[in-house]
């Protein structure tokens, strides 16, 4: 095949508009007798198998046409005369393409023709689709066949469930609406994308039901998205922070999962989803502090059993956060609170340890830190093992060496324990980090100190909001039904109000 000048100025021009990467392929193909035509792709991004497929179907209906016009014009000349042959002829050159032996084709759900424009060629085959180039008609074919990798949706390492759905995202735009679409069969589900970048060009998608979602909270997202000026924006990092409130604040503003179930039943209080293209996981809002203390076991399992465990998830709250300060409060100013038995027999410990409580109480936190950090990051065979055998090793060898008493280890023990009850990851690590600050109130001011921290506390949580809206509702603005919801699980057939801080048009079942 003989490449005139044209087609090699043209692959010379897509090769330098590329670099010359490695995995960009662009060549002459065979098409008909009156057409040069140039193929390109990214070799890393398409399915091959279906580009030579659907370029076997373009080729035979390219020579079907071609003939076809053949057939009619030996007709013409032999049916008509010379005066009406040539008026045909005129018309036929000025206003049917078939005539010149152009291709023409219907377009389908994986082809489209479009005129040819360079600009809008680059972008399409970054985005994984190949590219026909026919030079006389001006025209090109996209061939929309790309296969980016992407893992199978198996459960969330992360999020794993006793009850229920086992399935989890994926980094994959369509296989994680259709995870969606399975469990919400509604045309009122409706999904919009947003293109940010320049130079990474992430596809961010949202998606809400029409009749059910919030509307102000919806603007409010729209609004975050179109305002990012980012060249570069590829994690799902990057837009938690765009769409926080309060991006400094400690406490998660927006619901991460990877689970599509959980997906589904915040979207049907009205909801908002939002995900990208590049990451399993999905950033739901507006959200309340309580959201992340609920699971879907909790509305698979039992009634009692669903309430009992979210009062339980209550309470390692309390103890997760407070349990280091009162034992450091109680030993450096309050020992008077102890029943005389156990007051005898902590002084008894304390005594042989050289450092204040705090370090003490710093010492075993820090340690239990060090630990789960070196737990996550080895592999799975060893990280167990380095968590449970160290835990026991080093607990053991400082409470001989003296450092700890056996009090504190117990304490810090059973605080590591209710952190790790908290269903969420974001909020685990924020209970983890309010320990430290609340250790050292309680060594400087004792009970006074906690006491102090509490109200910050609770102001800096007043004053949170996910997506314009009450972070502590129904607490703030106050709901006495809607605070039931948050401690007891009711039978699906008791409906009532959803909180109004929501969605007030929607009735759903707690």
């Amino acid at each position: 095949m003989t490449q005139t000048l044209e087609i090699k100025q043209e692959i010379k021009r897509l090769n330098k508009e590329f670099l010359h990467s490695s995995d960009f392929t662009v060549k002459e193909i065979e098409w008909n007798q009156d057409e040069q035509v140039i193929i390109c792709y990214y070799s890393s991004l398409v399915n091959k198998n279906e580009v030579d497929r659907n370029l076997f179907f373009l080729r035979q209906k390219s020579n079907t046409s071609m003939q076809s016009n053949k057939n009619k014009e030996n007709s013409n000349e032999h049916q008509e005369e010379q005066k009406k042959s040539n008026e045909n002829s005129k018309n036929s050159m000025s206003g049917n393409p078939e005539s010149q032996g152009k291709f023409t084709h219907d377009d389908s759900v994986t082809i489209t023709t479009e005129q040819y424009d360079f600009k809008k060629l680059i972008e399409y085959i970054c985005d994984g689709e190949t590219i026909i180039i026919l030079l006389q008609s001006q025209k090109m074919i996209r061939l929309s066949s790309p296969e980016f990798v992407h893992g199978t949706p198996d459960e969330p390492e992360n999020e794993q469930i006793l009850r229920g759905s086992h399935e989890g995202f994926v980094e994959s735009f369509d296989a994680n609406i259709s995870l969606i679409r399975k469990r919400i069969r509604n045309n009122k589900l409706i999904v919009k994308k947003v293109i940010i970048g320049k130079n990474t060009r992430t596809v961010v998608y949202y998606y809400y039901l029409d009749d059910l979602v919030d509307k102000e909270a919806l603007k409010t997202v729209e609004n975050r998205l179109n305002a990012i000026e980012s060249d570069e924006f590829y994690t799902i990092g990057q837009l938690n922070d765009t769409l926080d409130d309060q991006v400094w604040s400690p406490f998660p503003q927006l619901l991460n999962t990877e689970r599509p179930d959980r997906v589904t039943a915040n979207i049907l209080e009205g909801k908002i989803a939002i995900m990208t293209d590049l990451s399993p996981t999905a950033l739901i809002g507006p959200v309340t502090f309580f959201s992340f203390y609920q699971t879907p076991d909790d509305f698979n399992s039992r009634v009692l059993v669903g309430t009992f465990y979210r009062l339980l998830r209550g309470f390692s709250l309390l103890s997760a956060v407070f349990l280091p300060a009162f034992y450091i409060a109680i030993i450096s100013f309050h020992f008077e609170v102890l029943p005389l038995e156990l007051a005898n027999k902590i002084k008894t410990d304390i005594n042989q340890i050289p450092y204040r409580p705090l370090i003490e109480a710093m010492i075993m936190e820090l340690t239990i830190e060090l630990i789960r950090e070196a737990s996550v990051r080895l592999p799975k065979s060893i990280g167990q093992t380095i968590g449970i055998v160290g835990g026991l090793v080093i607990g053991d060898a400082i409470v001989s060496a003296g450092l700890v008493s056996n009090l504190m280890v117990i304490v810090v023990a059973f605080t590591a324990i209710s952190s790790f009850v908290v269903p969420s990851v974001e909020l685990n690590s924020t209970i983890r980090l309010l320990r430290f600050p609340f250790m050292l109130l309680a060594s400087l001011f004792g009970f006074y100190g906690i006491v102090i921290g509490t109200f910050i506390l609770v102001v800096h949580l007043l004053n949170l909001s996910s997506l314009k809206r009450p972070y502590l509702s129904p607490i703030v603005p106050f709901d006495p039904k809607g605070l039931t919801k948050v401690f007891f699980r009711k039978p699906y057939y008791k409906t009532k109000k959803q909180v109004t801080s929501f969605s007030p048009q929607k009735d759903d079942k707690a």
